[in-house]
This record gives structure tokens, C-alpha cells and sequence, in this order.
């Protein structure tokens, strides 16, 4: 019989048990009170960095904290994406505890973070650049921040909430406005800076002009998965969307591909221009972290200062003909870490055991003599840094996406030998085995020889989704509701007319057909806006099944005069909506029906007598939910009639 010590052997754990999260090890009480510079790139791959052996480009000054710190090899994110990383890296909390679960929610500043109870303990936090999180920073004595994703060049920043215009390069000025924080602190308090950057997020094309000719000339080498054919992994992997495909990326670049070239060549054209772009931004964030680290030597203040550097999740670097992140592929999920504290970290050395981004703010308020709240899920490595591994250190760990921009919601365990991953929406497993498979090309799920790992691993993805106190439901929160299988992020009330949804960023309310529509189905309601202003939508919505990326929407964006049809939903990108513009009385009430013909692929969409047609994009086999939807807004909605075969 199995034994879980055997198994954890076999799967790539550590054979101990597993500490409950965030507990304080018994030699980490630290021997003084350090000041804390914190650097977080956006996008950075961990694999465009030299120290950790880079093919395609150098970074001599983030080289710098590897050669006088400790390198991280097993860093990961537990969530890919910009918003709901940094909300874990603030509360050391998972996304559907903090509230982002991805980058259209609004984070909740009342909530505790590490700068506040820093600020508590008695250090001076400032935070500069990047925020990303739609409310205003709480927990710092000084904050200067982009407002939304911000922009390189003559950036706005909101310095304590007021507007200010600046000329010049982005990653230039975050340090600039860094250093000149350092310098005019009022001193006799250990510090905590964050020092945010925008790069190296897109729009690639937006690099500092002096880094125009970089790689011009360069031949970057392709990675080996450039034109991976996805043969055994499911079709969320085969087709994610223009989010990810390099050959669908035209509209990031100013340039435009030769004509006539198609498939692989494309593919390989656009990698070169994309990549060589993405590298002249590494290019610009490495030279101003080593202003930073020039200003901590001439200011005297290098040997007491702990120094992080990471980026808010990893980035594809053109592996399995992808950009951008969001997978629990290796590629997005590792984060480059160089932590750098000549008083207690060797010079030098590398950490190849299992952390992860929740466990930021549990170290650094170690480091500062901060008890960690019991609410923090993270677990400082205050012990690994000072280059002890403490026997029941994490041997799995959990991670969760929770669907957008073209990727299916998805969660999973890796272990240090495999992977086990899910996609609740389509029913889907994928298993790797990164011992024999680092690249992640053969899902050996359904594999007998593998059977009992999968089992085994199912188990412990139960076990973690139970510690962490994770459910079943994507992203928003959902409710029960007696005449709707599904509210997803708002409220259902009875009204004269039908049903009122209060409906959040994704406001659903979903019934589930008695029958699945395989042929053709008819959709009709009535709808009218409740709100004032710029929200005022409404919206029948309908797909296979009730994960917001597989659904369609169909209605009136009152406010912009405009019938709409949206795959993917109310939040979806522009190249996701067939609109028309139309002039109409924003308090009437609006007929409204849909046509869908899954034969021919169609959509008909007619408000009052008018219509609009779109394809159906998926080759959808049935529609089995239909329903309302509500963006950000409050509307009424008719009982919904329903025809199909």
C-alpha cells in the first residue's frame, strides 16, 4: 500500500509534513530593523536576464544583485496577472480572499497589507510608479503612482492624489521620483520603498528613442517551442485567442509583416520584431535599476538595506508561440527573485526551493521584526535567505486563474516534479511530468503508467483548495437564486416588469436550458435601464456553458447609442464586439431578441425593429445557459421567452 510519505517521493513533495501557511520559523527573529527597497518590473520573464541565463540579451546592473545576493529558481505566482498579483504580494493573500481576482476589480484598501503594518511599526513606506489596483494606496506616508497602466512617455502621475505631467522616459522617471524620495525623507525611521515599474508591459513599441537601433541588426535565437502544435494538450491550449498568438499580433506593432508570408514564417517574423522591441524596454529597466542601486552606494546606505527585485508574474518568451502570461505553463508562472542583504544573505548563492509571490509580505515583515497576521496565507523565507531550508518546507503548491482576455479559467498543483491542471469549464486535465517533459509538451493525463500520480495529485489539489480556502466558482462571486442556476457578481430582485439584476464588472443571471439548443435557438426580452449616466446597459446573454469567456452578449449600450454584440462579455476587447450606432430615448423600454443559428454560425441581434448580425466566432455543439447581463449597471428585464431545437 501507498504510504503519503511515498507519495510525496513520487510526485516531487517533500517527504514531511506540510507547515500550515505563513507560520513564523523559530530562527527568523531578525537581528535589526533594515530598510526595504522593493523593485517590481511588469512582464519581466525571468529569462531575460542574464543570471538566469538569458539567450537573447544581457542585464549587467539586475546581474548585480545575483552576483551580491541570493537567485531564486523556483519563485512562483499563484495567480499570472497584473492586478491580482500585486494585491497578493500586498496582503499575502490568494485572489479570491483579497478581491482581485483579475484586472477589472477595484482592490479594497481597507484590507491589512505589509506597508501598513510596517508604517505601524514604525518605518517611513512610500510607494513609486506602477499601482495597477484602481484605488487610491493606503499604508504609505507618500505615494506617487500612474494612474491605471500609465504611459512611457510624458507619463501623468497622481503624487497624493494630485495630477502631474511629466517629460520625459517613464522608467526614468519612477527612478528619478525614487531617488529623490530617498533623498528628502525625513530620516531617523527605517524606510520601505516600492518602486514600481511599468516596464516592461506593452505597448512594446513605446521603448526609450536612445534604444532604437538595439538588436536592430541581431538575429534573436527562436526558443525551441516556437511552433508547438499543441497535439496533446486540449483545445484551451490550441486556441487562446489574438491575447497570445504571435502570428495574431499585428496590432502591437507599428510595423507590418511582409506580404505573403503565412504559418511558421509568421510566426518567426513576428517574434523578432515583437522580442527585440520587448528587449529595448528590459534594456532601459535594467540601466535605472542600477541607478537605484548606484544612489544606495553613494548615499550609505547599501549594507542595511534589504534589496528585491521581481516582476508582478512571468512572460512568455515566444514558447509554444505565445506572448504575454496568465497560463500555469513554467514560462508565466516563474518570477525571476534576487533578493540582496549583505548582512545575513551570502553573496552569490542560489535557492531552488518552491516560494511563491504570496509569501512576499510575510519575509519582509520578518525581516523588519513584524509579527505576520494570522490572516496572511504566505510563509516568510527569512530561513532561506540566511541559507537554511527548514525540513517541512513547501513541497506543492496552488494556483489559480480565473478566466480572461481568451484563456479558460484554470487551476492547479505543481509539485517539484509535476503538474496537474484543470479547466472546470470544458472538463479538462492536463498532466506534466517536468522531470522528463521540462517543456511541457505531452500531457500524460489519461496515461496508465501515470494513473496513480494523477489520483494522487487530484488529492493534494483538494487538500491545497481546502487549506486556501478556494471554491469551484470563477472569478466573481456566485449566489443561489430560485429561478436562476447562476448570479455571478450581482443581485436579483423581482420587479413589475420581470427581474432587476444590480449587476457588478460581470453581472450574470443564468438559467440553464431544459434541454440543450443544438440547431438554432430564439431569445426575447424587454429591457430597461434603472441607472443614470455612462452605466446604463442590458444585455441577453447565452453560451454552452456559464464561464464568462464562453459566453455571448447581446444588447444596448445605452449611454454610447449603441446595439452590441460582445463574445466574452461586457469587459471584453474591442476586436471581441460588432456594434451599431443608433439613436434612441435612454429611458425607454427596448424589445429585444436574439437569433442564434449553430449550423451556419449566426447571430442576429434586433432591438426594436432593428438588426444587427455577427458571426458566431466558436464552434459552439449547443447552447445550455441563457439569461441576462448587466455591466456595471442596474436594469430590468422581461421574463425571458426561449425557442430551440
Amino acid at each position: 500500500m501507498s504510504t503519503r510519505r511515498t507519495f510525496l517521493k513520487s510526485v516531487g513533495l517533500a517527504a514531511v509534513p506540510l507547515a500550515r501557511p505563513g507560520r513564523l520559523l523559530a530562527d527568523a527573529e531578525p537581528k535589526g530593523r533594515p530598510n526595504i527597497l522593493f523593485i517590481m518590473s511588469d512582464d519581466h520573464a525571468a529569462l531575460a536576464t542574464s543570471c538566469y541565463g538569458s539567450r537573447i540579451n544581457t542585464t549587467p546592473h539586475i546581474d548585480r544583485l545575483a552576483r551580491e545576493g541570493m537567485r531564486f529558481t523556483n519563485c512562483l505566482c499563484t495567480n499570472s496577472l497584473c492586478a491580482p498579483s500585486r494585491a497578493v504580494i500586498l496582503t499575502g493573500r490568494y485572489s479570491h480572499l483579497n478581491g482581485i481576482t483579475d484586472n477589472r476589480r477595484r482592490f479594497d484598501g481597507s484590507q491589512q497589507t505589509f506597508p501598513k503594518l510596517l508604517q505601524k511599526a514604525g518605518y517611513e513606506t512610500a510607494i513609486v510608479g506602477k499601482w495597477h489596483l484602481k484605488s487610491p494606496p493606503t499604508g504609505f506616508d507618500y505615494w506617487n503612482v500612474l494612474p491605471g497602466q500609465g504611459r512611457y512617455r510624458n507619463p501623468v502621475m497622481l503624487e497624493m492624489g494630485e495630477k502631474k505631467t511629466h517629460q520625459g522616459y517613464a522608467t526614468d522617471i519612477i527612478t528619478d521620483e525614487a531617488i529623490r524620495w530617498l533623498k528628502r525623507r525625513k530620516g531617523g525611521r527605517p524606510f520601505c520603498l516600492l518602486c514600481h515599474h511599468k516596464a516592461v508591459h506593452g505597448p512594446v513599441d513605446h521603448f526609450d528613442p536612445k534604444h532604437a537601433k538595439l538588436y536592430e541588426d541581431a538575429r534573436l535565437p527562436e526558443p525551441p517551442t516556437l511552433h508547438d502544435d499543441y497535439r496533446t494538450r486540449s483545445k484551451a491550449a490550441a486556441a487562446p485567442g489574438h491575447f497570445f498568438r504571435l502570428e495574431a499580433m499585428g496590432r502591437h506593432l507599428r510595423a507590418q509583416p511582409p506580404k505573403g508570408l503565412a504559418g511558421k514564417a509568421l510566426r518567426s517574423w513576428m517574434y523578432q520584431e515583437f522580442f527585440k522591441r520587448y528587449l529595448r524596454l528590459v534594456a532601459s529597466l535594467d540601466e535605472n535599476i542600477g541607478r537605484l542601486l548606484d544612489h544606495l552606494d553613494a548615499a550609505g546606505l547599501a549594507a542595511n538595506t534589504v534589496v528585491v527585485y521581481t516582476s508582478d508574474q512571468g512572460f512568455f518568451l515566444g514558447e509554444h508561440g505565445w506572448f504575454n502570461k496568465m497560463w500555469i505553463y513554467e514560462e508565466s508562472l516563474r518570477m525571476p527573485l534576487l533578493v540582496r542583504y549583505p548582512k545575513e544573505i551570502k553573496a552569490g548563492s542560489v535557492n531552488a526551493d518552491m516560494v511563491l509571490n504570496l509569501d512576499f509580505a510575510p519575509t519582509l515583515l520578518d525581516f523588519a521584526g513584524v509579527p505576520r497576521p494570522a490572516e496572511m496565507q504566505g510563509r516568510s523565507f527569512l530561513s532561506l535567505l540566511r541559507g537554511h531550508a527548514p525540513e517541512d518546507w513547501r513541497g506543492s503548491m496552488y494556483y489559480h486563474y480565473y478566466g480572461h482576455y481568451g484563456v479558460a479559467e484554470h487551476y492547479g498543483v505543481r509539485t517539484r516534479r509535476h503538474k496537474l491542471i484543470h479547466f472546470p469549464s470544458i472538463g479538462a486535465w492536463k498532466l506534466f511530468d517536468l522531470e522528463k517533459d521540462p517543456r511541457e509538451l505531452h500531457n500524460v493525463y489519461g496515461d496508465p503508467a501515470y494513473a496513480s500520480v494523477a489520483e494522487q495529485l487530484k488529492a493534494e489539489l483538494a487538500r491545497l483548495r481546502k487549506q486556501f480556502g478556494d471554491t469551484d466558482t470563477a472569478g466573481a462571486p456566485t449566489t443561489a437564486h430560485p429561478d436562476f442556476a447562476v448570479v455571478r457578481d450581482g443581485q436579483v430582485k423581482a420587479s413589475k416588469l420581470g427581474y432587476t439584476l444590480t449587476g457588478g464588472r460581470d453581472g450574470l443571471a443564468l438559467r440553464k436550458t431544459p434541454k440543450p439548443f443544438t440547431t438554432r435557438a430564439v431569445l426575447h426580452c424587454k429591457l430597461r435601464s434603472l441607472g443614470k449616466g455612462g452605466r446604463q446597459n442590458g444585455f441577453i446573454s447565452f453560451g454552452p456553458d456559464p464561464a464568462p469567456e464562453h459566453l455571448v452578449h447581446c444588447g444596448v449600450y445605452i449611454k454610447a447609442g449603441q446595439y452590441v454584440i460582445i463574445h466574452g462579455g461586457p469587459g471584453g476587447s474591442e476586436d471581441e464586439r460588432v456594434t451599431k450606432d443608433a439613436t434612441f430615448d435612454a429611458s425607454k423600454t427596448f424589445d429585444v431578441t436574439v437569433a442564434v443559428d449553430l449550423v451556419q454560425r449566426s447571430i442576429t441581434l434586433t432591438v426594436d425593429g432593428v438588426a444587427l448580425k455577427a458571426p458566431l466566432r466558436k464552434p459552439w455543439q449547443a447552447i445550455g445557459y441563457f439569461g441576462y447581463a448587466a455591466h456595471n449597471a442596474a436594469t430590468d428585464f422581461s421574463k425571458l421567452e426561449a425557442k430551440g431545437e
